[in-house]
């Protein structure tokens, strides 16, 4: 193993280039340039892909089941808060091929190296544990309803095939999203045609949530909404940091976010006009989907709910790992990320199969709560991509004396002050939500905006520029 000298960039040893079938090497280091290679179209099905998934449809199932909002409500919802969480991926993921580095190795210019263990540390337990067990636990579903076998038997299958693509690394990742690409599409858009022709997009609202109305629902699914797509926001570079340095950012940017919009809006609005059917005829949530589907229909479209899962999961498992790299975590180099991996698969497996049971509460608390700390994140992100426009992070990204303390603080204020006045969860409920619960939640907003402020206050005073970005504070 090389000797890497304290802040110096190191670059990931091995031989990969673009093999399919072999473990990737080494784990958060930056891609050599003999290893670029890849084209911006490949990032449509990368990010289509894992959201062709029943964790989308059940989002949009939510907005007019749980949140109660009219079919047209729904969509608006929907569309404004794909829209933005889009936008944010497409710019992230413009940045990789430049830097070739990960999303959260890049997080350290914000937040600085130790202070970039808040991110690192959240990332790596919503994604490599709570968004592989959500993921995991709806596949499985697909699978029992399929083949009906035991619901434990089909998650350990799910979890096997998820974790071995994890395993083997970036180029089968791609290469997985891409093969999975034209069935899942298919599928799916057959299944729309089908339930957005039974569906009743007049059909009055639901009675939702109690005590939160009209304005509040259509807060909730535009948070959960934004949650569940912001929710990629901090993987967007780790899928793109193998392009050429000088490949077309535009073209990476735009490819990249609409993978993750169109997939996301479709089948969330899918899922929102399913409940104007009629009541579900299953307590398997996946059943009650496919009901008025025919027999044929509804087979290949719980096999895709499957395959969509798996999807998802292998992204979870492939960035939740390099995030767990990102904390420090000192590992034998050659095979560092793909350890990880595998762990990450076992831990996330125990979660998942005692989140079995009610699975679909669960997953709306999930929603929720993973925006409430993406949201301060990106906001601080955005805010130091905007003020470094046009410089390099020279040598800080390795350099565990770069501290950037505006970023954890920043972060921080957003969270709290957020969740402590706007969080509307069972578990708790904001100050101001207590007084007036018609708002619904807001909370990803108004942390994502204040950390920007705040972030932007500190740092602007004191952003003179040297050879290696902003100075420190």
């Amino acid at each position: 193993m090389a000797v890497v000298e304290e802040g110096v960039e190191p670059l990931r040893e091995g031989e990969y280039g673009t093999k399919v079938v072999a473990v990737e090497p080494g784990g958060i280091e930056k891609i050599p340039l003999a290893d670029r290679h890849g084209t911006p179209l490949n990032l449509f099905w990368t990010w289509a892909s894992p959201n062709l998934e029943f964790a989308t449809i059940y989002l949009g199932v939510l907005a007019t089941l749980v949140f109660g909002l009219t079919f047209w409500q729904a969509v608006a919802a929907i569309v404004l808060g794909n829209a933005l969480s889009s936008i944010a991926h497409g710019v992230l993921s413009a940045r990789g091929p430049v830097h070739g580095v990960p999303e959260m190795v890049l997080s350290r210019g914000a937040f600085g190296f130790w202070g970039n263990l808040l991110p690192a540390g959240f990332l790596s337990v919503t994604a490599g544990i709570g968004w592989f067990a959500v993921n995991s636990v709806s596949a499985s579903f697909a699978l029992n309803a399929l083949t009906d076998l035991p619901t434990w038997l089909c998650l350990v299958v799910v979890v096997l095939a998820q974790v071995v693509i994890a395993f083997l690394g970036h180029n089968f990742v791609h290469s997985f999203e891409k093969w999975a690409f034209p069935v899942l599409a298919v599928i799916f858009l057959v299944g729309t045609v089908v339930v957005l022709s039974k569906s009743h997009p007049g059909a009055p609202a639901g009675e939702g949530i109690p005590g939160v109305g009209t304005v509040g629902g259509f807060l909730l699914t535009l948070a959960a909404v934004f949650g569940y797509a912001s929710g990629w926001n901090p993987y967007a570079a780790d899928y793109t940091r193998y392009l050429p340095p000088d490949t077309n950012r535009r073209q990476v940017g735009v490819f990249a976010g609409l993978g993750v919009f169109v997939a996301c809006t479709v089948l969330q609005i899918v899922g929102a006009a399913s409940v104007t059917i009629g009541p579900p005829a299953s307590d398997n949530p996946t059943l009650a989907f496919v009901d008025e589907m025919p027999s044929l229909l509804a087979n290949l479209t719980l096999l895709a709910i499957a395959i969509g899962g798996v999807s998802a999961n292998v992204l979870n498992i492939y960035s939740g790992s390099m995030s767990f790299l990102t904390m420090g975590v000192k590992l034998p180099a050659h095979l560092r990320r793909a350890l990880v991996a595998l762990t990450f698969g076992v831990v996330g497996f125990v979660v998942a199969y005692f989140g079995l049971e009610d699975a679909g509460h669960k997953y709306e608390n999930f929603l929720l709560v993973i925006g409430y700390w993406i949201a301060p994140w990106l906001g601080v992100t955005l805010v130091d991509l905007w003020l470094r426009r046009g410089q390099d992070y020279g040598e800080i990204l390795y350099d565990r004396k770069y501290t950037n303390w505006a970023g954890p603080i920043a972060m921080v204020a957003g969270l709290v002050v957020s969740i402590g006045l706007f969080s509307n969860q069972a578990q708790y409920t904001g100050l101001v939500v207590r007084s007036s619960p018609g708002i619904g939640d807001v909370t990803p907003i108004v942390g994502l905006l204040l950390a920007a402020l705040v972030y932007f206050a500190l740092r602007r005073p004191v952003g003179r520029q040297t050879g290696s970005g902003y100075s420190q504070i």
